[in-house]
């Protein structure tokens, strides 16, 4: 019998998902010395990277540089990948147990976490998930319509991806059209006629989720405003407390920019963004049409909780707001994968430090998870690294004593091809790669994104 994990027979690995989780965990792999493996990468999408293509701000250009350090792994010659290839439809679990050794799953958080409130299903209502994958270009969504004729929009969340769709809304397409915002959104937002974006916080400024980097570029938009209310800007003696006891340099600089914008001067500008606290939507109210129209809104007050968190609670004070779109942004979720134990009420996958249990915590041999499917939607990209390295490890341990799976399909590349003839390699996705980049070019912006499937197909193939 041959000697495993050797260069002539590496441990065969197969990572199911290629955004960041997925590609630090093969850069782990290739790191080990003396250990010889196969890394393949598979992903439902053409295009390799995940969130870093469909949920980075396309006027966040910078954030978008970590795949050239994915694009040295994927140059490894023990790497392959099988874009194109769906987890679940072309491949099964079995399957994969017949062609590696270990299956490592990193397929991320996909779907918003709902509001809970009485017309969250009316038309006009959507997630934030949606419209940024949309104006992002994600073949999935390239399809949706966002009724941009209203001109009072609500966001629901103040984290990062509230404050990305709140700019989005309120930048000027000069602004946007030397990104590489997909084309059928930069034509959309041309015609759009929102006026007033309302960024809606149930606690306080100072538990704003929101980076530093992002509330300081509401402030440098080209014609619009960011305003705040001097009694939400005020501090509750909670929060003051928490301040003096444990200065927190980022917050109290989140707070002065906010503060600066207590007295906006800028005049004449064409929107405004209202970044507000203490808030809750309590409904969304029909128009008449089956369609968003208003919201009812509660204020909240805050209130330390047994275990010291300040949590919002409601004062009983309502009112209602005219508007006539709406986005969540409350969070996120995973969605269960074939065959593997799913945790509902988390929203990922049940494991210990990586590695897949069921519900009594019987661990499942062979299968990992990564990334937010592990851990739920925390961190930024750059989290998803010691994350990746913590599983990785735990598999390692498991090649070594001899935990793994025993596959007897050693064509892999055929197996694949077979199941799914549109397969995309690394190769054709730079090639795609140069096809766009080539385009945005020519258009003076970083690229020009292929936004369905048959048309990446079409392009490498021809």
């Amino acid at each position: 019998m041959s000697t495993l994990g050797t260069e002539a027979h590496p441990w065969r690995i197969a990572i199911i998902g290629a955004g960041p989780a997925g590609f630090y965990a093969a850069e782990h792999f290739f790191k080990q010395e003396g250990l010889h493996v196969q890394v393949d990468v598979f992903d439902r999408l053409p295009t390799p990277y995940g969130l870093v293509r469909a949920g980075v701000a396309p006027d966040h250009e910078k954030i978008k540089n970590v795949t050239r350090v994915f694009d040295r792994t994927a140059s490894n010659p023990s790497f392959r990948f099988f874009g194109n290839v769906d987890y679940g439809t072309h491949i099964s679990l079995d399957q994969l147990k017949d062609c590696y050794h270990q299956v490592y799953f990193s397929t991320g958080a996909q779907v918003d976490r709902q509001l809970g409130i009485p017309g969250e299903d009316l038309n006009r209502s959507h997630s934030a998930t949606e419209f940024v994958a949309w104006y992002n270009g994600h073949p999935d969504f390239r399809n949706l319509e966002f009724d941009l004729s209203q001109e009072r929009v609500a966001i629901v969340g103040v984290g990062n991806v509230a404050i990305d769709v709140a700019r989005i809304l309120c930048k000027t397409v000069d602004e946007l059209k030397t990104t590489d915002i997909a084309d059928h959104a930069l034509d959309a937002l041309a015609r759009s006629n929102v006026k007033e974006v309302i960024l809606m916080g149930r606690r306080g400024p100072a538990q704003a989720a929101f980076t530093l980097k992002e509330i300081k570029e509401m402030g440098e938009l080209e014609d619009a405003s960011s305003v705040t209310l001097p009694e939400e800007m005020a501090l509750d003696q909670h929060s003051a407390q928490a301040l003096e006891d444990h200065p927190d340099r980022m917050t109290s600089k989140k707070l002065e920019v906010l503060n600066s914008f207590l007295d906006d001067s800028k005049q004449g500008v064409s929107r405004t963004c209202h970044v507000r606290f203490l808030v809750s939507p309590l409904e969304l109210m029909d128009d008449g049409s089956g369609a968003v129209g208003g919201m009812k809104v509660g204020r909240n007050r805050l209130e330390p909780s047994s275990s010291g968190r300040l949590g919002a609670h409601s004062t009983g004070e309502t009112f209602e707001w005219p508007v006539g779109l709406v986005f969540r942004s409350v969070g996120y979720r995973g969605v269960a994968l074939p065959d593997i134990p799913f945790r509902e009420d988390w929203g990922v996958v049940w494991n210990e430090k990586g590695r897949v249990t069921n519900e009594s915590g019987d661990v499942m041999p062979g299968v990992y998870v990564g990334g937010w499917i592990k851990r739920g939607p925390t961190g930024v990209i750059g989290t998803n690294k010691p994350d990746a390295v913590e599983t990785v490890q735990c598999m390692i341990e498991d090649l070594e004593n001899g935990v793994h799976f025993n596959p007897s399909n050693e064509d892999v590349a055929a197996f694949v091809h077979e199941r799914q003839p549109d397969v995309f390699s690394y190769e054709d996705w730079l090639a795609l790669n140069e096809i766009e980049t080539a385009k945005g070019e020519a258009a003076g912006r970083p690229r020009v994104k292929f936004t369905t499937i048959p048309e990446m197909i079409e392009a490498i193939r021809s």
